[in-house]
Formats: structure tokens, C-alpha cells, sequence
């Protein structure tokens, strides 16, 4: 008769303890195949426990196919192809890539503070939510998201980006990369995606990674040069005409004029206007956006609130022309909308309240006085006569120009060992070698205030060569 202890259980039931009894001897040999078990009642009886747990023991090991049981005969053990149950190691954590390094000042980082995020009233608009015990609340969205942050977001657009467009043109997803994806999807792999050269560099990475041919088109002082989008062959153009990024170019008036003529001359032809950070013109009123004059309904206009709100916040919407709406959810209705309706209606009431408006004019504010504070430590430091500034009141970052015998990699390799994070302009040009040498693109959006002297210190020195290195 098979006899186990049942003195330290630990966290297991009788039932549990027993199980694994049984099936570490059968896992070990000590139970062979087709040796049978004894019947419930006598072994209850032998281990001094109740016939239910034995019996619960045995219907675990059935479950398992440890043993198996004949009518009348009672259980046998099962043959179990032979391995030697290897206890399952402890995997410790190990992240996706290493961990950031930790910088004194980072001017490459565009994230927003978390300090000004207005977590009262958006913990109460959470709260009016909640307490409204709306069924919607629980009910799958839309494809393009809850009417009534399309709605907001359609009131807003009108108001303050003078862009008339129905809520049902809107559509809501968790970040501008989704987004992306969903047109590519709409137009095809064979579409041909021009972006500007320079640019943001995260916009070629996901054209590419989605397998899409995509050309680059060099800029002048007035933005993408009409001439080399012509021969280029590009189906779609992608540009920020309101504040390119890096350069801080505004596109004009006759620029954008002739961009629009580009995309009327086929049908197969549409532009993606990026206004990624409309709101933060600092200097005069925001700049009009594409869409505001487009007549031939060519213009696919996107925004993020990860800018304005929170860069944690991935809620992005992109306002489709009327003629590619239908064939949007022909072809991709069957999505989901993947920001959560908890937070849809939370934002609809952030907007429609007044209280986006109210933050972004709070947020302008804050942002002018950071740049300020940041130009006036440029300003009084010993690198004020090596240095030229531009594009400083178009949005959150500016160019600085330097006079310095190093080069940009070197320039920015040094400024990394002393604690500084830069990038120079040459890095988002997709051929380094074409930029124009000794421009630092400098965001300031995160930088902390009581840093700021000490950062451009040390800057300095890496531009004149008096460094620890």
C-alpha cells in the first residue's frame, strides 16, 4: 500500500499534496505503467484522510493523463513517454533594450512634463464618467470612435484651426503610428510615400517597416520643393507645412498652393498633413493649416494630443477626405477603435468644457517662458558670440548655429559623456553628408529650469574644446 506524509503541506489542499505525491513516483519510476492504484476507499483509509480527497487526486491525475481506470477494475498508471520533469527555472527580468542612460539636460527628448498635466480636472471629468453609469460606457465603439469626441474634436478643429469638416470624417486611434498603418493599409503597398529631407526620422522608419517604397524629397527655405516631388513619382506626401521638424520651416502660402496642384493632377494622389504642434506657435496667430484650403478634398489632415496633454496620453485622430471615407470602412471598418472609451469620453468633456483651451493657453505660456529662460542662458554665457539662433518661435525646439572645429559626431559624442543629449541637424538628413554642418537642434519642452545655466555651460565648453575629456 502506497503511503505519503502529509506533515508539511505548505500552501497545497490534502488533495493537492497527494497529487503531486502520486505523480512525482510515477514521473520517477517508482509507478510503473499499468501498476495499479489502490481503490479510494482502503487508501482514504490507509492515509487517514477522507475518500474525497483521494478521489479529487485521482480525477486531477486522470485530467492530466497520468492514470486512467477501467470499469469495475479501479485506476491504473498510464505509460508516460519517458523524460524527467525538469522544474521550470526562474527567469529574471530583462528588459527590451537597456535602460536610458541618465541625462543632465536632454535637447532631444520632446516629451512634456508631468507637472503640468492637470490631473484635478481631468480627475474629476474621470469621476463625472464613472458616476454617470452610462451602458455606453461599456459598449464596443465605433470604428472611428465615440461621436461624442468627434464631435469635440470637429468643434475644436473649426474654431481654432479653421477646419470645417463633419465628426463622421474623424477618426480616433491610439497614436499617430497607428494611424499610419491604417493608411498604408487603405492605399496599398504599391503606393509610392514621399517624406521631407530632412525630417522627423521616426516617419521613414514606419513607412519602411510596413514594406512601403518610399522617396525622400529635399527642402529649400520654403519647405518641399515642388519640381523634385514632380519626377519623384510619390503617390503620397507626408510633411508638417505649419512647423517642419527639425528645420522649423513654415511652408507659405504659394508653396502650399503648388503642393495642393501636385496632388489634384491624379487620383491617386493625397497628402498627409502632420500639425503635430500646432498649438505652440509662439510668436503671432497659429499658422493655417493645409486642409483649411484645400478645395479638392486632397489633404488628409492628423494631430496628436501626446503633445499638448501628455506624451502618455496615445490619443491621435486623423480627418479623412470625404471621398476616402467610404472606401475607409469598406476596406478597414471592421477594426476596433483602439483608445478606450473610458478615455474618449473623458477627452470629449476635457475639449468641449473649455478646458483644453484653457491648457493649451496655460501651456503656451509655460513653453515661452522655457524658451526664454533657455535663450537667456545662451545669451549670457561665453557661447553667445559663437552662435546664431533661428526658427526660435515656431513650436517647441529651435535651431542653433555654432562655430566649433569639431564635427557633429563629435560634438555630440562629447556633449553625451559630459551629461548633455543633443542631436545636431546633419542625423535627419537621409544622406548626413549633404546637411549643412554645426546645427544643433535644441527641444527644450522637457528641460528643467534650475539646469538650464549649467547645461549650456558645459555645452559651451564642448564647443570650444575645454572639456575633461
Amino acid at each position: 500500500m502506497l503511503t505519503y506524509s502529509f506533515v508539511d503541506l505548505g500552501s497545497d489542499s490534502l488533495y493537492e499534496h497527494l497529487y503531486k505525491c502520486i505523480k512525482n513516483d510515477i514521473m520517477n519510476g517508482k509507478l510503473k505503467s499499468g501498476d495499479k492504484l489502490p481503490s479510494k476507499r482502503s487508501f482514504a483509509k490507509n492515509l487517514d484522510i477522507s475518500t474525497i480527497t483521494v478521489e479529487n487526486a485521482y480525477a486531477q491525475l486522470m485530467a492530466e493523463g497520468y492514470i486512467y481506470s477501467l470499469p469495475k477494475r479501479g485506476y491504473f498508471v498510464s505509460e508516460v513517454k519517458t523524460f524527467s520533469e525538469k522544474k521550470p527555472e526562474r527567469i529574471e527580468w530583462m528588459s527590451d533594450k537597456p535602460e536610458e542612460a541618465t541625462y543632465l539636460a536632454d535637447f532631444i527628448s520632446n516629451r512634456t512634463s508631468h507637472d503640468n498635466f492637470p490631473f484635478s480636472i481631468w480627475a474629476k471629468l474621470t469621476r463625472e464618467v464613472l458616476s454617470g453609469e452610462d451602458s455606453t460606457l461599456l459598449l464596443p465603439p465605433p470604428a472611428g470612435g465615440i461621436m461624442e469626441l468627434r464631435k469635440a474634436i470637429a468643434d475644436h478643429l473649426y474654431q481654432f484651426r479653421g477646419i470645417g469638416v463633419s465628426p463622421e470624417q474623424i477618426i480616433i486611434g491610439a497614436g499617430t503610428e497607428y494611424l499610419y498603418g491604417l493608411l498604408i493599409q487603405l492605399f496599398g503597398n504599391e503606393a509610392v510615400y514621399a517624406i521631407e529631407d530632412p525630417g522627423y526620422q521616426k516617419i521613414a522608419q514606419i513607412y519602411t517597416s510596413h514594406g512601403v517604397n518610399v522617396c525622400y524629397i529635399p527642402m529649400d527655405a520654403s519647405g518641399v520643393r515642388t519640381e523634385m516631388l514632380e519626377i519623384s513619382g510619390a503617390d503620397i506626401l507626408h510633411l508638417s507645412p505649419s512647423h517642419h521638424y527639425p528645420t522649423g520651416t513654415v511652408t507659405p502660402i504659394s508653396r502650399r498652393y503648388e503642393l495642393l496642384g501636385w496632388a489634384s493632377k491624379s487620383d491617386r494622389r493625397y497628402i498627409i498633413e502632420d500639425d503635430y504642434d500646432s498649438e505652440f506657435r509662439l510668436l503671432g496667430r497659429p499658422i493655417p493649416a493645409l486642409q483649411s484650403i484645400d478645395v479638392m478634398d486632397k489633404v488628409i489632415y492628423m494631430n496628436t494630443f501626446s503633445k499638448s496633454l501628455s506624451s502618455t496620453i496615445r490619443i491621435s485622430y486623423m480627418v479623412l477626405p470625404r471621398k476616402l471615407l467610404e472606401h475607409f470602412y469598406e476596406k478597414l471598418g471592421f477594426y476596433s477603435c483602439t483608445v478606450s472609451n473610458f478615455e474618449q469620453y473623458t477627452l470629449a468633456k476635457f475639449i468641449s468644457g473649455g478646458y483644453f483651451e484653457k491648457h493649451i493657453n496655460r501651456m503656451r505660456n509655460f513653453y515661452r517662458n522655457q524658451r526664454d529662460i533657455l535663450l537667456e542662458s545662451i545669451r549670457k554665457s561665453s557661447l553667445s558670440n559663437k552662435i546664431k539662433i533661428k526658427e526660435e518661435n515656431s513650436g517647441l525646439h529651435f535651431l542653433m548655429e555654432i562655430d566649433t572645429e569639431l564635427s557633429d559626431e563629435a560634438l555630440e559624442a562629447v556633449a553625451g559623456r559630459r551629461g548633455l543629449r543633443i542631436s545636431c541637424l546633419s542625423r535627419y538628413y537621409h544622406q548626413p553628408e549633404q546637411a549643412k554642418q554645426h546645427v544643433i537642434v535644441l527641444n527644450y519642452s522637457a528641460i528643467d529650469r534650475e539646469k538650464m545655466d549649467m547645461a549650456i555651460d558645459i555645452l559651451s565648453q564642448c564647443v570650444t574644446g575645454k572639456t575633461e575629456d
